[in-house]
This record gives structure tokens, C-alpha cells and sequence, in this order.
């Protein structure tokens, strides 16, 4: 595994959502709802009993897996995204919400979901091995991991293909893949944690 560059850290995300309404378009573009659909999709009207999304911005998604999750937590390291996800979300009793660096601090109980949408190809490859030891911890036997990185060109520390590879490498036989969608924008991933 060759090292990436540094992680991408708390205060590139807050002058993100400090500088613009809407950086990235999460709230207003056809490709955002479109993914946002084929997500919810993915988990195949699957009631969990414990969610986690990480990277939650302004609660877009958050929105739309709340319904899916008896319980579910939100973390962000931007507190400006924070505010906005909890005021989009404050009707939603069983919705949380953390300012937390995942994968540098995690939840310690277990979960039946973890949501890591555009957000694995920030981290280096150390955190990249954190993420792992942390689902390896604390995702359920049966429990699903699912994952969408845009595959075009960034200049983050991974593209969403090495993201996702070494990710999965990393887990190797704990996890089996239950679906593998590719767009020509963006790929989907659902993993199942075996018992």
C-alpha cells in the first residue's frame, strides 16, 4: 500500500461550509439527488436498529436515511455543517448528531449501518487502516457498510477507486460484497459484515 498524502482535516471541511451556501452542490444539483436516490435504494428498504453516517454535511442524506434507522448518529467535523444538519433534521427525535474526526475518534457501541459517502477519499492510508480496525469493532455480524465515492479526477489524498480498494483489502474476508453499482460519475458499494 503506498502512503497517500495527509489527511484532509477539520478546518479544510468548516472553510468549505464557512465560504460557500451550498459547496459541492449537496443541496441543489440533479447528480447529488439522483446518488441520494440510489443510496436509499441500496439498502433495499432494510429497517436498521443503529445507523452511522459519516461526514453528514448539512443533513441531506441524513434526511433520507433517518427513516430507514431506528436510531441514527450523524458526525460531521464542520460545526457550520452541524448546524445546518440539525436544523434540517429537528423533527427527527432519533437522530443525532457529533462534531467528531472519524476515524481519529469513533462511537464505541456497535452498529448495524455505517453510511461513508464521499468520505473515504480524504483520509491517508493510516486513517484509511483506522476506519477498518473501527468497522472491524463495531459493525454487527450481518450488519451492511455502504459507501459512494465520486471516480472522476480530485486532488484529494485517494481517488474513490483507491479509497474503496483499500478499504476493502484492508477488511479482506470479514466483509462480502452484497452490491457494486458504477455510474459513470460515481460508484456504489455495499458490503455485508459476515458473522
Amino acid at each position: 500500500m503506498t502512503p497517500a498524502s495527509t489527511s484532509l482535516g477539520p478546518d479544510y471541511f468548516e472553510s468549505m461550509f464557512r465560504g460557500t451556501k451550498d459547496p459541492w452542490d449537496l443541496e441543489t444539483s440533479v447528480y447529488e439527488r439522483d446518488k441520494y436516490a440510489a443510496t436509499i435504494a441500496a439498502l433495499r428498504a432494510r429497517k436498521y436498529q443503529q445507523g452511522f453516517e459519516v461526514g453528514c454535511a448539512k443533513g441531506v442524506l441524513t434526511n433520507e436515511l433517518a427513516g430507514h434507522c431506528d436510531a441514527l448518529l450523524a458526525v460531521d467535523v464542520s460545526a457550520t455543517a452541524l448546524k445546518a444538519a440539525r436544523a434540517r433534521c429537528a423533527v427527527l427525535d432519533h437522530v443525532s448528531f457529533a462534531n467528531m474526526v472519524f476515524p481519529q475518534v469513533g462511537p464505541v457501541r456497535l452498529f448495524d449501518l455505517v453510511v461513508l459517502s464521499e468520505v473515504v477519499y480524504y483520509w491517508d492510508d493510516h486513517d484509511i487502516r483506522r476506519a477498518a480496525q473501527w468497522i472491524a469493532a463495531h459493525v454487527e455480524a450481518g450488519g451492511d457498510i455502504l459507501l459512494v465515492h465520486w471516480t472522476g479526477e480530485t486532488d484529494y489524498p485517494q481517488t474513490g477507486d483507491e479509497a474503496v480498494g483499500k478499504l476493502q483489502d484492508l477488511l479482506g474476508g470479514i466483509v462480502k460484497v452484497a452490491a457494486a453499482d458504477r455510474t459513470d460519475r460515481y460508484r456504489l458499494d455495499l458490503w455485508q459484515r459476515r458473522p
